[in-house]
């Protein structure tokens, strides 16, 4: 299962997000149905585009609550400091990626940035 942490700006529309999304996989070599779900901060689950992203893609959206994404701090590649101001984190997208796909979960890359949305790939790694 591949899960795409989605981080923002506020007030961000659909093509920005769909362009961040889109811009990630190519880095990874996915395509949009290897995806199983978008992941995003509970605080950001007001975000339209975000919403309107994972609606046109037919993905859950899963809004990881803050004790997810902290618990998942430690294995984020990348650090912003914006981010660590507002959400106590080092990536919105990668620790919302990481939580809502497992504590066995591993990222891709680190978040590629885009404009004002950040996405991360992250893979549940099988249970041994």
């Amino acid at each position: 299962m591949i899960v795409a942490g989605i981080g923002s700006k506020r007030g961000v529309g659909l093509e920005e997000v769909l362009a961040a999304f889109d811009a990630a996989l190519a880095r990874a070599k996915l395509r949009r149905d290897d995806v199983s779900l978008l992941a995003t901060p509970a605080v950001k689950g007001g975000e339209a585009g975000i919403s309107e992203a994972a609606a046109k893609l037919g993905l859950p959206l899963v809004l990881v609550p803050q004790t997810q994404l902290e618990s998942a701090s430690n294995r984020a590649q990348t650090r912003s400091a914006r981010v660590v101001a507002l959400l106590r984190v080092p990536s919105a997208a990668e620790t919302a990626a990481l939580a809502a796909a497992g504590g066995q979960s591993r990222l891709l890359g680190p978040r590629l940035a885009l404009g004002p949305v950040t996405c991360a790939l992250a893979r549940r790694e099988e249970e041994a």
